[in-house]
């Protein structure tokens, strides 16, 4: 229920914040007495679609602790989280970037990397994962997630929802206006928007945000090969993180809030990898054992 809360407590906030801010800059007032201000209504696009992927970006070390109930190692108190600490530094250093923090959660197996900065990010284990999982087995997961953070896949990956995002906004507009045009073709004077640039603003704010999903998903999905590649690097060999995707097969990946789905462990059915941000285990296991030149 508090993850629940915490989602929608924080989508009000950015909302709020974002229409404030559109606001301010004049960028709100797009639809004017001679129809369409193309220019404002890009800037309202750019500051709804980038904004609100960057403000979830800075927040998702926070919104991640609180939404897994993630707790930050300060002190090993055993030895798993001595290991832990100590081949997440080792890794970090190898891949040339500042140590992270990390955490341990209590759930089923998963694993996640996130944060604004490649020096100053998080990386999260769940007690299930280390319990199904032989020490080298987890070590090559923690290198995949070492790997995301090192090849900036967060702020990538935000880039990309912030073009895609704006682009949703703009052209939603667009098509709402020209719509909602035709249907008071031979009118006097423009009196506003009307039902018909609200209705199919709506509907393509849906369509295209579907459209959207796509693009970003297969983006994840090639992050992912370049992460489990970073960690056959970074190990020296391929064959821990294929040990660990066998291995992951044979598991059920534990459940992540949405603001973190493409940072775990999935692997959707056949019929939803258009939409997964994981690509099939199988095809990961099939790069990994292709020769490297």
């Amino acid at each position: 229920m508090k993850r629940i809360v915490l989602f929608l407590a924080t989508n009000l906030a950015v909302l709020v914040v974002l229409g404030v801010v559109t606001r301010l800059l004049g960028l709100d007032r797009f639809l004017g007495a001679y129809g369409l201000d193309l220019p404002a209504l890009l800037g309202f696009a750019a500051v709804i679609g980038f904004g609100g992927a960057f403000i979830s970006l800075l927040l998702s070390k926070t919104l991640a602790k609180f939404g897994t109930g993630a707790q930050v190692i300060e002190q090993p108190r055993d030895p798993s989280e001595a290991w832990l600490l100590d081949t997440v530094s080792r890794l970090a250093s190898a891949a040339g970037i500042g140590t992270p923090e990390v955490a341990i959660y209590e759930g089923e197996p998963n694993a996640f990397a996130t944060g604004a900065r490649r020096d100053h990010a998080l990386v999260a284990v769940s007690t299930g994962l280390l319990q199904a999982m032989s020490r080298e087995q987890a070590t090559a997961v923690l290198g995949h997630e070492i790997s995301h953070i090192a090849n900036g896949d967060m702020v990538t990956l935000t880039l990309i929802q912030g073009v895609v995002n704006t682009f949703v906004v703009f052209l939603s507009r667009v098509v709402g206006f020209a719509v909602d045009s035709a249907l008071h073709r031979g009118d006097s004077e423009y009196r506003g928007p009307g039902v018909g640039y609200l209705l199919t603003t709506l509907v393509c704010d849906i369509l295209f945000g579907v459209l959207a999903s796509l693009i970003v998903a297969w983006f994840s999905r090639q992050r992912e090969f370049r992460a489990d590649a970073g960690s056959a690097a970074l190990l020296g060999t391929p064959q821990p993180m294929i040990a660990a995707l066998r291995r992951l097969g044979e598991l059920q990946p534990g459940a992540l809030p949405r603001n973190l789905a493409t940072s775990g462990i999935t692997d959707r059915p056949a019929w939803m990898q258009l939409f997964a941000s994981h690509p099939p285990l199988e095809q990961r296991i099939a790069a990994l054992q292709q020769p490297r030149g």
